[in-house]
């Protein structure tokens, strides 16, 4: 379905494909973002399967990669964002996962200066010092960039699919995911920029205390934060559900993000 465009709103937008997530992940997410987002926007769910979304959320097929035949890997499907002729969308878009859960202010999102920003993936985690064995890895692995959450000009960086399609073989050969391939291209334009660190934060890493303290505190967001990411394990649906505990991590109580998560 398209609703009547805007040309002066910004655009939000997911991607849906398989069975992985259902529609209540997109219409949850719709709704965090119309609390949390006051500029005009169009919020865009590009997907195989539009079945039970609102009314509200525009659905487009999922971008096609335009891969050689029998090559590439679907995983990578993200991709296809990129390419120049995306939908009818032209300006500044937000990309976000299906899941995390928004918080508090989206705006921001849009006034920070940038060409492209993403979070810095190290960000989400904590401290790998083993790591350092290698510093050249090191240094690449500290600049990816995690997809989750990040902002673009419209058809304005087609070379990062432009470079997967002229070797796709190549590239998951070189690259584990496709947002190290995606960090490489953009840093290798110089666009590779990361939003503030306190803005999307790890459900896990953040927002739950650290090992035996979690059985005395609940999760609580950290200050300033606008987006809980789930990075690794637990998964978001894990943790809704009342589940996700590990024997030296308790996840208690989490009423308010099942509250943010409902919109």
């Amino acid at each position: 379905m398209m609703a009547n465009v805007n040309r002066d709103a910004v655009n939000v937008i997911c991607i849906k494909w398989g069975k992985l997530y259902g529609p209540d992940y997109v219409n949850n997410l719709y709704h965090g973002v119309s609390k949390h987002l006051r500029r005009a926007h169009r919020f865009v769910c590009f997907t195989d399967d539009a079945t039970g979304l609102e009314e509200g959320i525009e659905t487009f097929p999922l971008p096609e990669l335009d891969l050689p035949s029998g090559q590439g890997d679907k995983r990578w499907r993200k991709l296809g964002l990129f390419r120049r002729d995306l939908a009818d969308l032209q300006g500044q878009t937000l990309f976000l996962d299906l899941d995390l859960v928004v918080i508090d202010d989206l705006d921001p999102f849009f006034d920070h200066p940038g060409t492209f920003l993403i979070i810095r993936d190290d960000d989400l985690f904590r401290a790998k010092p083993l790591r350092r064995i290698n510093p050249a890895r090191n240094r690449f692995l500290h600049s990816v960039g995690n997809s989750s959450v990040f902002r673009f000009g419209a058809g304005r960086h087609a070379y990062i699919l432009d470079a997967y399609v002229a070797d796709p073989e190549g590239a998951t050969a070189r690259y584990e995911i496709s947002q190290q391939f995606q960090s490489a291209q953009l840093e290798a334009h110089g666009h590779l920029q990361y939003w503030p660190q306190e803005w999307c934060v790890s459900f896990k890493n953040a927002c739950v205390p650290p090992f035996f303290n979690s059985y005395f505190k609940d999760p609580v967001p950290p200050p300033n934060a606008k987006i809980v990411v789930f990075a690794g394990t637990p998964k978001m649906s894990e943790v809704l559900d009342g589940g996700g505990h590990k024997w030296y991590r308790r996840i208690g109580n989490v009423d308010w993000l099942r509250k943010a998560w409902r919109g």
